[in-house]
């Protein structure tokens, strides 16, 4: 991604030339980067807490408030984000959307068809985060 928005740079700047393709190239990888992504920044406990209250609390409590964080807003988020998705990636597919710019990228509906993989991704992550939390409140 940083080797293709330097080759764009470079293109319209030092040759002037500029290309509606490589530039969606970019918004396309930095697009696939966070989709794929997310889940992955679950597992490793990536993602933004109020670590402020959480780290005061014990093993346990924490635990807790994962499981309860999880049911209560994870799971259905990401539940809802699948559900509506695919009647919006299916019309996408249908009609092989394609870049709405002159030069743009075919395959619109390739890049949206990572919205509901991102969604069933973090479900999963999130049912496994559910059962690790699970287990830290029975043997603690």
């Amino acid at each position: 991604m940083v080797v293709v928005t330097c080759g764009v740079v470079v293109a319209r700047y030092v040759f002037n030339f500029g290309s509606i393709a490589l530039q969606e190239t970019v918004m396309y990888m930095h697009g696939a980067v966070f989709l794929l992504g997310i889940a992955f920044t679950l597992k490793e406990q990536g993602h933004v807490r109020v670590d402020v209250l959480h780290e005061k609390f014990s093993e346990r409590t924490r635990a807790v408030i994962d499981i309860v964080g999880n049911l209560l807003f994870l799971l259905p988020v990401a539940g809802y984000i699948l559900w509506a998705s695919l009647d919006y990636v299916s019309f996408s597919w249908s009609v092989k959307e394609s870049s709405a710019q002159p030069g743009g990228l075919p395959g619109v509906y390739l890049l949206k068809t990572l919205i509901p993989i991102m969604a069933a991704l973090l479900i999963l992550q999130g049912l496994s985060e559910t059962c690790k939390s699970i287990q830290r409140v029975f043997t603690q």
